[in-house]
């Protein structure tokens, strides 16, 4: 690596303390058109605080406001110890966003897709998975604070995170998908509301439902399915006067006509209808399917499952728009039933 000095001369150029300028804006100003310029490469030091404080005549503090925001937006970096280096060639960039997502799967990354493509260009973003494990998801936090201009993260329902997610900059981070109960409700998020939408889904295939004479959620108690889909289930079958029954492990259940099945997972959406084969029922006329969540995969097996399912495009580009005007709302992401012929 090479340390390269900054010489005054280099504001005759184009002066970065114009007026109206903050001395911070103007020390970002000079650094990005030094990289753009081709004065510093990647992996270049830059001079120190100290250094940049005394030639421009201002607080080392300052200077040091001015390289956090650099190193939040991707454009440097630093090592205890060894200063601060030039990591990306790319001065233009406005965001640097860090995703922390439970898990990939084909609506999540619909979800992802739309989120790219709705933040638009001049924006860096490192997407992370913390598979339900509390631990890394801790781990993958700490170890990203100081280095984006904003945080997405989906807290499924851990408890005991606050502590974590408090040491993120309140006024960059962002809530998705679930609304975890422990988080300050001041938080921008895009969530979904499971026990509405199961509600409002059954209620929209209500007239095709009653052909059946057991209604089977399969759910099993744990954080990583919401609990909003049980409730939403049970209150349903309540108001509704159904049959229901409550199915941690659908893989073993006997299949039987006359029943309709709603599962969370693709798993045991093949189990069901592989079950329903040995039984020579045919979805749709003797049993009934709903899936949750909206898949292509879901369009096209069997002559297609019905979901339940929030719009993962628009939650993405809620998401984006929450963002990019540093907005601090609460938006309820709509769901709807997509009725087929497993219903």
């Amino acid at each position: 690596m090479a340390i390269i000095p900054v010489y005054t001369s280099m504001i005759n150029k184009s002066n970065p303390f114009e007026k109206g300028v903050t001395k911070q804006q103007g020390i970002i100003k000079l650094i990005e058109e030094a990289i753009d310029t081709g004065q510093y490469q990647k992996d270049d030091v830059l001079p120190s605080a100290n250094k940049l404080s005394e030639e421009f005549g201002m607080s080392r503090l300052t200077v040091l406001s001015a390289y956090r925001e650099l190193q939040s937006r991707g454009t440097i970096s630093s090592f205890p110890g060894k200063g601060y280096f030039v990591t990306s060639e790319r001065s233009g960039l406005q965001q640097k966003i860090f995703v922390l997502f439970d898990e990939l799967n084909s609506f999540k990354e619909d979800l992802y897709n739309s989120f790219l493509q709705s933040m638009g260009e001049d924006v860096f973003v490192d997407i992370y998975f913390h598979h339900f494990n509390k631990d890394h998801f801790k781990h993958l936090i700490i170890e990203s604070i100081g280095n984006y201009t904003a945080y997405v993260i989906m807290p499924v329902g851990f408890k005991g995170i606050t502590e974590t997610l408090d040491r993120i900059p309140q006024n960059r981070l962002y809530i998705l998908d679930q609304n975890n109960p422990e988080l300050s409700k001041e938080l921008p998020i895009v969530y979904q509301n499971f026990e509405k939408d199961t509600y409002n889904g059954l209620v929209a295939a209500l007239d095709r439902l009653k052909k059946y004479d057991l209604l089977v959620l399969s759910h099993y108690e744990h954080f990583r399915k919401p609990a909003g889909i049980l409730n939403g289930f049970k209150r349903f079958c309540e108001d509704n006067h159904f049959a229901y029954e409550i199915e941690p492990a659908i893989r073993d259940r006997k299949i039987k006509k006359g029943e309709a099945y709603l599962v969370t997972e693709d798993r045991n959406l093949v189990h069901v209808a592989l079950n329903a084969q040995k039984e020579k029922l045919l979805p749709g006329t003797d049993i009934g399917i709903i899936a949750y969540n909206e898949t292509e995969f879901r369009k096209v097996i069997g002559d297609g499952i019905t979901t339940i399912s929030t719009d993962f495009t628009q939650m993405g580009q809620n998401l984006a728009r929450l963002i990019k005007e540093q907005k601090k709302e609460r938006i309820e992401n709509p769901s709807a039933l997509i009725l087929r012929n497993s219903l």
